[in-house]
């Protein structure tokens, strides 16, 4: 392959020392202070590179009981209490100068979903994930963004 053929890639920018502009920044919340510093990493990100944004939270198996799974109505209730957090996030990100943002909501195992599922279907290349889940067990060791980190198809920040 001649080089005025080689398709550029992302590390050749590095190599050549040029900074590159993300296009698609993908970013994963939940009520966690490090999620809500990743979003901040991610609206900033965003804004700077005249980026599109997406933001995903994910309706975790664990926050779905047996009652909720049984109960279409409190499935419901929990998809729209996600949403209307969803569209704060959304308002704040667009009244911050963030031309381009979508949202959307995956149910599953967070770290699992975003790589498995969220991220072919949203197509970015960059993800920013707060190091902390927010609750159990995996709260102290961040097994949720190590999961992201380990096997993601795209760069990813992890924000602590």
């Amino acid at each position: 392959m001649a080089n005025s053929e080689h398709k550029k890639t992302h590390s050749d920018d590095v190599i050549k020392g040029k900074v590159y502009d993300y296009q698609r920044v993908l970013v994963g919340v939940d009520d966690s202070p490090d999620a809500q510093l990743a979003y901040q990493y991610a609206v900033k990100q965003a804004k700077e590179d005249k980026s599109e944004l997406v933001i995903v939270s994910i309706l975790e198996e664990q926050d779905v009981n047996v009652f909720t799974a049984l109960s279409k109505e409190m499935l419901d209730q929990q998809r729209a209490a996600i949403q209307a957090r969803l569209d704060k996030y959304r308002k704040t990100a667009e009244n911050s100068g963030v031309k381009s943002v979508k949202t959307l909501i995956a149910e599953g195992d967070p770290g699992e979903t975003i790589v498995k599922q969220v991220i072919p279907q949203v197509d970015p290349d960059l993800v920013i994930v707060g190091s902390l889940s927010r609750q159990g067990v995996a709260k102290y060791f961040g097994s949720q963004a190590a999961y992201v980190a380990k096997y993601s198809p795209v760069s990813v920040l992890v924000v602590r």
